[in-house]
């Protein structure tokens, strides 16, 4: 008989994995609208010379590098997803850590969607473009990544004091 603690930890990892697959399962649609609209097609602009939607078939990571180093991506992702998920079995199940399992799943969400790219098609579809800060093409999973990256570092860094940090790196006893 399981205890009321493991059944409400179960249910939050359940949770976690439906929240990562309707993420990567977002993403996933988000590139295949790109494909099948923009790819062969001159740039959708959404606001003149500020925002455009381009298809981009990106072989290497952000801004262009490790281009076709695709073993480099998978082996990245594999470790990522050990790190993803010690944390989250570590971070404390209540309302307080919310934030931090959110941005856990977020990041597991954006290099999953990627992946799944890299093994099926060998490149990564990026179609978001800010022309006025002729900022890198980019997609869903890349805003899942970023965003949940800096959360996670605001919050470590602004909002969760030490002592509840240690409670995440110290081993879980419930």
């Amino acid at each position: 008989m399981k205890s009321a603690g493991t059944q409400n930890r179960t249910g939050h990892y359940i949770s976690a994995i439906l929240l990562v697959i309707l993420g990567v399962a977002l993403d996933q649609y988000t590139k295949q609208l790109a494909i099948t609209h923009l790819k062969g097609q001159k740039p959708f602009v959404i606001l003149n010379n500020i925002f455009e939607l381009q298809y981009l078939e990106n072989r290497g990571a952000a801004f262009g590098l490790l281009q076709n180093q695709q073993f480099f991506f998978f082996i990245s992702v594999v470790i990522i997803s050990i790190v993803i998920i010690w944390f989250y079995t570590r971070v404390p199940i209540n309302r307080r850590f919310l934030p931090l399992r959110l941005c856990a799943v977020f990041i597991m969400a954006g290099a999953f969607g990627n992946c799944i790219d890299r093994v099926t098609q060998r490149f990564v579809v990026d179609f978001f473009y800010f022309s006025l800060i002729d900022f890198p093409i980019f997609n869903v999973a890349d805003i899942y990544v970023t965003v949940a990256t800096f959360f996670l570092a605001l919050l470590i860094l602004f909002y969760y004091k030490e002592e509840e940090l240690a409670l995440i790196y110290r081993s879980r006893t419930e």
